[in-house]
């Protein structure tokens, strides 16, 4: 039948429409931005530099390796290495970004620069209300601006998160177990057992 296709999609309209008066299952919209549909987990958006910890730039897990940025197809991170170093995530010392700054009006969200980030560091986000009267500077996020607690990372991916934070748990263990061994001086050797003095042959010494 020509126009079926049609009638169905005008059928399941005129359902959703006389139905959202008796329940709210069938209203499909919400009164943004006073209300919000809840977030979904596997949604993402745009990337975040994760931290640990009260302070972001202490507890922030990015060494500065600068593979996002190689790997990231539009070309949109910047990242230059700090000088100096500071311990991470499971306390060894490592360089830090000095400048990490991504460009969302360029970002794809194709998440390449997730995958590849042997740290954990970068993970992508769900906010997608980023407005600005500020074409160009407003959406140049710099690290500060891209810095988001581990807590946030939980609130919105929690399943994913938990897994990270139990591989970074179990890095730290054994980063731990190793320094005791480490620390420990090795054992002296035994000394040696006293030769007894020699006696003259024939009597006593005198």
């Amino acid at each position: 039948m020509v126009g079926e296709g049609i009638l169905k999609g005008l059928a399941e309209t005129a359902r959703n429409f006389f139905g959202s008066y008796v329940s709210k299952e069938r209203l499909t919209t919400v009164q943004y931005p006073e209300q919000r549909l809840p977030r979904i987990e596997a949604a993402r958006s745009f990337p975040f530099l994760v931290y640990d910890g009260s302070d972001w730039q202490q507890g922030m897990r990015c060494v500065g390796c600068q593979i996002c940025e190689k790997e990231c197809p539009p070309k949109c991170i910047l990242i230059e290495k700090s000088k100096d170093k500071k311990p991470d995530a499971v306390g060894k010392q490592q360089f830090y970004p000095a400048v990490f700054d991504i460009d969302i009006s360029v970002c794809m969200s194709c998440q390449i620069c997730v995958e590849v980030c042997p740290f954990d560091a970068i993970k992508m986000d769900v906010d997608v209300d980023l407005p600005t009267d500020n074409r160009f500077a407003g959406l140049l996020l710099d690290k500060q601006q891209l810095a988001k607690s581990n807590e946030y990372y939980h609130g919105i991916h929690p399943t994913e998160a938990a897994a990270v934070d139990a591989a970074l748990a179990a890095e730290r263990a054994k980063a731990q177990a190793k320094k005791p061994a480490a620390a420990t001086p090795p054992a002296a050797p035994p000394s040696a057992a006293p030769v007894p003095e020699a006696q003259p042959v024939g009597g006593e010494s005198k």
